[in-house]
Parts: C-alpha cells; structure tokens; sequence
C-alpha cells in the first residue's frame, strides 16, 4: 500500500452558496439590508408603541393634555401668530410614548401614525409585489414557451397596460373603483380596504415583469435541453415547472426589492391624491398630505414620512443592485423602457 496521501475530491459549493456568500461581502448591500429591517421592525412595533403610549393614532384628541415635566401642556396649543385663531399642534417632544414627534392638525400622535402608515406602506407594496409576480410571470412563461396565438394574444394586452403612462393608469383605476370597490362575481372589495391598492398598483406594472420574462422563455424555449425534453415527449407543463422556471428564478428574485421600491412611491403618490389608503388608515402618502397645510408651523409631520420613502426606497434599491451582482453579474435587468 503506497504511502502517498490519497487526494480526497474538494466539495464544491452550489451555485446558490457561491451567490450568497458574494452578497454578503457586499457592504453597501448588507448594510442598506439591516436598515430596512430595522424599518421593518419598527413599523412591526406599531401596536406595542400605541398601547404603551395610551394613543390610538386613529381618533381625533382635540382636547388631549399631556404632562412634561409635571406641566400640563394641551395637545392643540392656541394659536400666536396673526390674530391668535384657531390651534396649532403641539409640537416634538422628543419623549418616546409622549408625542416624540408632536401632533398632527386632528391632535393625533405622528410617532404612532408614523409606525402604523410605515406598517401599511409595507404590507401594500409587499402583497403588490408579490401579485406583479405571479402574474406577470405566468403571462410570461404561457408567452414565451407557447408562442402563435397566445403570444399574440398576450403581447397585445402588454402592449396596451404598456402604452399607459404608469401613474396615469394608476390614478385612472384608483379613481374608478375608489367610490364603489371592486365586485366580480363572489369576490367584492370594499373601496376602503387595502387589497384595493395592491390589486391597483399589482396591475399596472405587470408589462415590466412579463417582457423581461417572455424573453427569457424565448431564449430557453430554443435551447438544446428544452428540445430533447420535447423529442421525449415531456409535457409542457412539465417542461415550464421543471427546466425553464427554475432558470428565470434569479430575475424574479432580483425582481422582489426593486418592485418593492416602485410599488411603494406608487403608493404613497395615490395615498398623498387621496385615492390610496383611505381613513381611518393611514400610510406616509396620507401623513405627508395631513402634513401639507402644517409645513410652515410643524414641518415635521410631512417631513419625517418623506424621509422614511425616501430612505426605504434608497435602501431596496442599493439592495436589488447588490443582490443582482450576486446572483447574475452579467443580468441586465432593467424597470425602464429603455
């Protein structure tokens, strides 16, 4: 028996392993990750916050007095400027539980509205992402795999939500079924429920997540191990759930943060319109709009929601492009029309 060390085979990492282990040495991208998080978190916290600081972000509290430092200070403070009419807002007392951002014009804790609009934000361009997805994905792949009819089909009604300015179409949905919902059959939605926007914006960007993936599936369709599952006489079906889906994976999840961006300054434009989220709930569009009339005396209450869209928008992006490196260097994955 020879003394030589026998080479024992190295093991090689997956192609998932190696992707995310890339992402991780990404600073810019792992940072912009643990802020959204913590973004996440805090708007998660938004019932712990109200109930420990006595609130309910929803009711008007005109007449509310609170305590700083043993004084009774009321919520709605006289006016001092011109005449003295009217009441202005109480404003930041930097205490948490204890209007740490002030009041809006209905006496309403910002910091409480701040987490549950956050929260609302969150979750709208969350399920609308989601939805984009499922159906821009799926008219992708019929498109792309089956060709003739369908394709024609599909690629037309594309063409049409693609013709649409993005805003445009959104503004003209919402307002339509703002007044009376949505009613299909056994399936209603009332014009003050969330699922309202999420379906709204989940339409209107369908076009730029089913061509991307239609020309994929194109490229696949003609590829050498697609045309041997076909000679063999796998299903269709078979062929888009086992070779092709799994090929356009990296696309759909680079796909997630960037739509996520999209989808929640699109939101927060149709809730600043008021034909978003509608009251009682609140999201950053409505805090910023309570916010317009106050910018000269509580600037803050239309700032602080701007600033967290701006910063959760910067955060998924800087993210998205991360993770794009990761899982596909040479991805030219783009939302625009160019």
């Amino acid at each position: 028996m020879s003394n030589q060390a026998i080479a024992m085979p190295r093991k090689t990492r997956g192609p998932w392993a190696v992707a995310f282990a890339k992402l991780a040495t990404d600073r810019a991208a792992m940072a912009s990750l643990a802020v959204f998080l913590l973004i996440v978190l805090a708007c998660l916290s938004a019932p712990l916050y109200a109930k420990w600081a006595g609130t309910d972000p929803f009711a008007s509290t005109l007449d509310t007095v609170i305590q700083i430092d043993g004084v009774d200070v009321p919520v709605m403070e006289q006016s001092t400027e011109g005449l003295g009419l009217g009441y202005t807002p109480i404003g930041p007392t930097w205490r948490l539980g204890n209007y740490f951002l002030g009041a809006d014009s209905q006496g309403r804790d910002v910091m409480a509205r701040m987490l549950y609009g956050g929260l609302s934000s969150l979750l709208i361009s969350g399920a609308a992402t989601i939805f984009t997805l499922i159906i821009g994905t799926l008219a992708g792949l019929m498109a792309g795999y089956f060709g003739g009819i369908t394709d024609t089909v599909l690629s037309r009604f594309l063409d049409v939500l693609w013709a649409f300015p993005i805003y445009l179409l959104a503004i003209s949905l919402s307002i339509v079924t703002i007044a009376q919902g949505i009613s299909i059959g056994p399936i209603e939605i009332e014009s003050g429920s969330l699922w309202l926007p999420v379906i709204i914006i989940g339409i209107v960007y369908v076009p730029y997540v089913a061509r991307p993936i239609r020309g994929q599936v194109l490229s696949l369709r003609h590829s050498e191990f697609v045309f041997a599952a076909i000679n063999l006489g796998v299903p269709g079906w078979r062929i888009l759930w086992r070779d092709i889906l799994p090929n356009i994976t990296t696309t759909l999840i680079v796909f997630v943060p960037l739509m996520m961006a999209l989808n929640m300054l699109t939101e927060s434009a149709l809730s600043f319109l008021s034909i978003g989220v509608q009251p009682p709930a609140a999201s950053w569009g409505t805090i910023i709009q309570d916010g317009q009339a106050l910018l000269y005396t509580r600037p803050l209450v239309a700032l602080v929601p701007g600033l967290a869209i701006a910063v959760s928008v910067m955060v998924l992006n800087v993210f998205g492009d991360g993770l794009r490196d990761a899982l596909d260097p040479r991805s030219k994955v783009r939302l625009g029309r160019d």
